[in-house]
């Protein structure tokens, strides 16, 4: 297992956080209930929950589109 031996983080111990953080936005969990105290696994857990949310914001701006060109 790779690890950042100054801070004794795994790869997958972030890559975990980060899987978690994306989960809680998909949930509609609220940025700040982050449940990770470290700053690099917390940075882990808010990359996912950010591109969680980029992604719902994508699908809501598509299916928007979508209900105004059925419309017109």
């Amino acid at each position: 297992m790779v690890k950042d031996m100054k801070l004794g983080l795994g790869i997958e111990a972030l890559n975990k956080a980060y899987r978690q953080g994306h989960l809680a936005a998909s949930m509609g969990m609220d940025k700040s209930r982050c449940p990770y105290r470290g700053e690099v696994v917390v940075a882990a857990w808010e990359a996912g929950w950010d591109d969680a949310g980029e992604i719902l914001r994508e699908e809501a701006a598509t299916a928007e589109n979508d209900l105004f060109s059925r419309i017109a």
